[in-house]
């Protein structure tokens, strides 16, 4: 008894907005000024009265608590009995239709959250506990990211969470109308003020929410219910808060007013006293000039025919190209104009480095300061766009750590812009094959860290993925490094337009030379095994620190870097391929590992090449290699060309012979 009076005066002291009797625990507060909330992280309380959970400072999180611990267990059976909670909120991001990430409402059992992670994570779980029933956590997220691996089912949804960020139950913000019963959808980031219930009915065991624009009457019907039993879940004594984090993207999160009650609604908030939410954009134009617009108009009138060039000018250089039906796509397109100034204009100072599907160049966003990638794609034809943005757009929802994350684009007459992640440490061939200075050299470690990331990127983009993505055209230009020399791969899916939009320019086979397996040049069809022959190459590539297709030391013609490693194989010479820039600094089973995998994943028949997740496997040490020869491993191309169905009509003359090297050093000996 002595306990619980203390505890009962310490939540009195606490301020005049908490009221406190032995069954019923309240309080209310129509902005926090002079509040005693405890604070982490980002989380600031501003002069006029604004709980400011972000700041908008990049991938950092914050927490605000109430400052007492409640008991919300019933004393004699010890289940969690009924309460009530009201919150007005509002988030605001830089761009008006992007945000990263939301925030959520929680009772937890403590207050130290030091472990939880930012982003998608939203401060309160992190990789290794998120889902652990240690957490003994109840929140409700409302979230304007779409995270594939928590199972979201858009980017602006409210959902009900216990002990981690996949929802027990969810559903798309917006509120149920009294009248008509029809559902209104609300836009989380519409930097809008609104309020939400929660309540927990303690006999049925019932969880509701309930959305809707401020000064709206609360709906009779909410927005998710679901049963579930909290006294499974939270402690005897338990913090009440808010959480949020922050990703990439300019976003603030903000707490206008909030009331608790325990057997009992939650005192109403008075809207009248809440702070307002911080401006997002510019000021709003002086009225002084809608008075001195009037005295000027004579100047105006001499200028006018200046203004008009001008104006057309500014139009033709930020001409874009949109049509009505882009609007169902995402992901979130760029202006043309924020990437012309992100980019100098695509000054040659900022480029990367160009390929066959166009110039890339460096920018940074003028509002975010992000860095990024700016991909220039040519492409003439209207024909097929539509499917190719719809393609680009769901392949601009996959996250993965092995995989270049696509951003957005943009659209102008003739050409393409597609926005990425930019990655400092540029791409992989400038290391493999630039002999010049020390940024040429890579250990064998880094050579196998980068080829089993590589490996899991690919995975994911066969089997982990909703769809199935062929990337078609794996090499080492298209592997892109970050500042801890992660390999990346970028341009997956790219090579998809040139299927879209076919023109007298562009050949059927899609790909680069040396990377081509043989059945994607007798049908022009890609698959998974496409990818798996191409890695295959890239395998050798990285452990040989040859190309694929390299002038043969004889003089004249050239040598395929398959046929010169499965040669010294025969001669027992295999590690004599090793690449000599590592002066023999390497683990010997690795190498051979990885050599001999290149040359399975680069077998001729498809069927013959294990896929993705066998890959990883061999690689991981999970599966040992089976035991090969170079016998195992003949080449038969000469017998498959003789084959009336093997009729590739592709003008490579190298190519050509080339396979017939192969046919000469696999097949007859």
């Amino acid at each position: 008894m002595i306990i619980f009076l203390l505890h009962l005066l310490l939540i009195v002291s606490l301020g005049p907005n908490v009221k406190v009797s032995a069954d019923n625990i309240q309080f209310a507060y129509s902005g926090f000024t002079g509040s005693n909330l405890t604070v982490d992280g980002t989380t600031t309380i501003t002069p006029g009265g604004l709980l400011q959970l972000t700041d908008g400072t990049a991938y950092l999180k914050g927490h605000a608590f109430h400052p007492a611990p409640l008991r919300l267990r019933n004393s004699t059976n010890g289940t969690v009995q009924s309460f009530s909670v009201t919150f007005v909120f509002g988030i605001i991001s830089v761009y008006p239709d992007f945000s990263a990430h939301g925030m959520a409402f929680f009772i937890a059992p403590g207050k130290d959250f030091a472990a939880a992670l930012p982003a998608k994570y939203l401060g309160l779980t992190n990789v290794e506990n998120n889902g652990n029933a240690s957490n003994r956590l109840f929140a409700v997220e409302l979230d304007t990211i779409q995270s594939v691996e928590f199972k979201d089912i858009n980017n602006n949804h409210v959902g009900i969470d216990i002990n981690g960020l996949q929802s027990l139950r969810s559903y798309n913000a917006g509120y149920y109308d009294d009248k008509s019963g029809e559902f209104h959808n609300l836009k989380l980031i519409s930097r809008q003020a609104m309020q939400v219930w929660v309540d927990y009915n303690g006999e049925k065991k019932e969880i509701n929410v309930t959305l809707a624009p401020l000064r709206m009457t609360r709906p009779a019907r909410p927005l998710l219910s679901t049963i579930f039993d909290l006294s499974k879940v939270l402690t005897d004594q338990v913090y009440l808060g808010f959480s949020s984090a922050t990703g990439r993207v300019n976003s603030r999160h903000c707490v206008l007013g909030w009331s608790f009650g325990l057997n009992g609604p939650a005192p109403a908030i008075d809207i009248a006293k809440l702070p307002k939410l911080p401006r997002a954009g510019p000021k709003p134009r002086s009225k002084v000039l809608d008075i001195v617009l009037p005295l000027v108009t004579a100047t105006f009138v001499l200028c006018l025919g200046s203004i008009i060039v001008l104006f057309v000018r500014r139009r033709f250089r930020y001409a874009e190209l949109r049509e009505d039906w882009e609007v169902e796509f995402g992901p979130h397109r760029f202006s043309y104009k924020d990437l012309y100034h992100a980019t100098d204009g695509f000054k040659d100072k900022h480029l990367l480095g160009e390929g066959g599907f166009g110039k890339v160049y460096k920018g940074v966003l003028r509002t975010s300061m992000m860095e990024i990638a700016v991909k220039r794609v040519s492409h003439e034809s209207r024909q097929g766009m539509k499917e190719f943005v719809a393609e680009i757009a769901s392949i601009g929802h996959i996250r993965h750590r092995n995989l270049v994350q696509l951003l957005g684009y943009c659209r102008r007459k003739g050409e393409l812009l597609l926005v990425y992640d930019f990655m400092p440490n540029g791409s992989l061939d400038k290391y493999l094959h630039n002999h010049d200075g020390d940024e040429s050299k890579l250990s064998w470690a880094q050579r196998l860290h980068i080829i089993k990331g590589v490996a899991s990127g690919l995975l994911y983009l066969h089997e982990r993925w909703d769809k199935v993505v062929v990337h078609r055209d794996v090499k080492p230009s298209n592997v892109l490094l970050d500042r801890d020399m992660n390999g990346k791969l970028g341009d997956f899916g790219l090579a998809r337009l040139y299927d879209h939009g076919k023109d007298s320019q562009t050949t059927h086979v899609v790909g680069t030379m040396g990377y081509l397996s043989p059945e994607l040049m007798r049908t022009g069809k890609a698959s998974p095994f496409t990818d798996v022959f191409a890695f295959g190459v890239l395998l050798l590539e990285l452990t040989c620190g040859q190309k694929p297709i390299k002038e043969s030391l004889q003089g004249g013609g050239h040598a395929v870097l398959v046929d010169w490693v499965l040669q010294h194989w025969r001669n027992g010479s295999l590690m004599e391929t090793v690449d000599a820039r590592l002066h023999g600094e390497y683990d010997v089973h690795e190498a051979e590992l990885v050599l001999k995998l290149g040359l399975l994943c680069s077998h001729p028949f498809a069927n013959a090449r294990p896929g993705m997740g066998q890959v990883m496997r061999y690689l991981d040490g999970v599966t040992p290699l089976p035991e090969l020869t170079p016998t195992d491993l003949s080449f038969h191309v000469l017998a498959m060309m003789q084959n009336k169905e093997f009729d590739m009509c592709i003008s490579y003359p190298d190519l050509v012979s080339s396979f017939g090297t192969i046919s000469s050093l696999s097949g007859g000996r």
